[in-house]
């Protein structure tokens, strides 16, 4: 898995959805809700099952796709 790619946010947080989308970690909000019910996304290396978790400045997102692992962190 290469480094974590810095993903800056303009509020104080931001919807685990809509930061997979903004990241790049998945192609529309249908992907990010299949890779969150999946259980293919980890928060700060906890397995997270809802697509609603607020996520702040400083988590560490990582998603397991096909290709291998793709990480970012909110900035």
């Amino acid at each position: 898995m290469s480094s974590p790619t810095e993903v800056p946010i303009s509020d104080d947080i931001i919807r685990l959805g809509q930061f997979l989308k903004l990241a790049g970690l998945a192609e529309s909000g249908t992907h990010a809700r299949d890779l969150v019910a999946d259980g293919e996304v980890a928060v700060n290396g906890e397995t997270e099952t809802r697509r609603g978790r607020q996520l702040v400045r400083g988590d560490h997102v990582t998603v397991s796709l096909p290709d291998g692992d793709e990480a970012a962190v909110v900035a």
